[in-house]
């Protein structure tokens, strides 16, 4: 991609457009910045980006047309149905997003895998780094999971980069072209955003969408929404299941990790062998472990990963184990069904923290599951009175409603006895209260550290 003496505007700041416009600015692009918030919001970045002269419209949109832009660069947490995309379309000015200006500007020996789904990313991201890492390569992590690409691409040449794609992200690509993605599941989310699920499974396809019969794509064999959409990839197609042995692809078998690819069936490894705790963790470590075979990674440095790997920050993340309680952050747990999978993660009873901003979810799924397997239920945030009614409505009634998230964790502990877990598994973003999920995660860390080593 040329990109000298281009006019690009990056639309929305954040991690990801801050990443973007510096290097657009690298590339010397002539880059304007512009965010809803106003200036006192922003202020690090305005003054960092101005000082290296990056126009910023703070608190504003500019016009937007074809005497001031050739190109806009959308950051993953802005809508696209705002001014200056709407200006954009109707003026003909290409939109993409900063994970598509990242792949235009990647070195060509730089080999990109890419995760996404509606859960386990992070994990599944993170474990597939580890691997090649194990394995001797320059591997790398970005996207979603907190880097962002175009923070990589310039500094790396001969390396792979596991990189985590929301379905935001999806949405804006062009010529993205992974050479192994891993699908994981489809289940309902971010319907404020896509409206439909049909958008949402859409955005979800396109990571396959520019494949070619030389790449990979590796689907979850139990989801049958991923099992419909596999007949319109374009590139050669493995499955991964956890329930079921399949003739080609990764499954467990008589409690074996097992590959069968390429007309060969290897174990990698028993499954009391691996670190990571969780029925559910076991797609996530099917579909990483695929990917990686797949993109040449050694039986040897797969097993020896997974004999390590316990997990990423803020996912089902063991805090601290005190006078018998154990406390879990799950914070990245931002939806329903992810919550779901915590609670199913566990025989013992439940303290639930829960609450936050709906992303346009259904908790009746969740409320049964409450129903059956919470002793008590902590409700914080925008959310709680739908959590709420939800519960009510199984005839669950060890409900306790909160203001502020000090006091949800303090009351969590309060209410929690020997053989409890208290668990922050919030089933909703956390955008009411907190900028992300890990600093929501991280306050809970420091209230439970401060509760137990007073």
């Amino acid at each position: 991609m040329h990109l000298e003496n281009k006019r690009v505007l990056v639309v929305g700041l954040g991690r990801s457009g801050e990443a973007a416009a510096e290097i657009l600015k690298r590339h010397k692009a002539q880059v304007s910045v512009c965010d809803r918030k106003g200036a006192d919001e922003i202020q690090a970045s305005l003054d960092k980006l101005k000082s290296a002269g990056i126009q910023v419209y703070a608190g504003e949109y500019p016009a937007v047309s074809r005497e001031k832009y050739d190109l806009l660069v959308a950051s993953p947490g802005i809508p696209l149905d705002i001014q200056p995309f709407q200006q954009a379309c109707q003026e003909g000015i290409p939109i993409i997003g900063e994970l598509e200006l990242a792949y235009q500007l990647k070195n060509s020996k730089t080999q990109i895998l890419a995760v996404t789904g509606t859960n386990g990313k992070t994990t599944t991201t993170a474990l597939l780094q580890q691997i090649f890492a194990q394995d001797g390569r320059a591997a790398f992590c970005a996207g979603n999971i907190g880097i962002a690409l175009t923070t990589l691409v310039d500094e790396v040449e001969d390396a792979v980069i596991a990189v985590e794609v929301s379905s935001f992200q999806l949405e804006t690509i062009v010529d993205f072209r992974p050479s192994i993605c891993g699908l994981l599941n489809i289940t309902p989310d971010h319907l404020d955003r896509h409206k439909t699920m049909t958008a949402y499974i859409k955005a979800k396809e396109n990571i396959f969408s520019q494949q070619t019969e030389d790449d990979f794509a590796v689907l979850n064999y139990e989801d049958c929404t991923i099992r419909e959409i596999a007949a319109r990839c374009p590139s050669r197609v493995f499955y991964f299941s956890s329930e079921q042995v399949l003739q080609e692809g990764a499954f467990i078998e008589d409690n074996y990790l097992v590959i069968a690819a390429h007309n060969k069936k290897q174990i990698i490894c028993p499954l009391d062998y691996i670190q990571l705790r969780g029925r559910h963790n076991l797609e996530n470590i099917l579909c990483a472990v695929m990917m990686a075979y797949l993109g040449g990674a050694r039986i040897q440095s797969i097993a020896a990963t997974l004999a390590e790997f316990k997990g990423v920050r803020h996912r089902m993340e063991e805090v601290a184990y005190e006078d018998g309680i154990l406390y879990i952050n799950d914070s990245k747990a931002t939806n329903p069904e992810s919550a779901i999978k915590a609670l199913e993660s566990f025989s013992n009873p439940i303290i639930l923290i829960a609450g936050g901003r709906n992303k346009g979810s259904d908790f009746k799924q969740l409320a049964r599951l409450i129903n059956q397997k919470v002793k008590e239920l902590v409700l914080l945030g925008e959310a709680k009175t739908d959590i709420k009614q939800a519960v009510m409505d199984m005839n669950y009634k060890n409900i306790y409603e909160v203001e502020g998230f000090e006091e949800a964790v303090i009351t969590a502990h309060e209410l929690a006895q020997a053989g409890d877990v208290v668990l922050l598994s919030p089933a909703c973003a956390s955008w009411d209260m907190f900028p992300s999920y890990e600093h929501r995660g991280d306050l809970f860390c420091q209230v439970v550290k401060s509760i137990i080593e007073p």
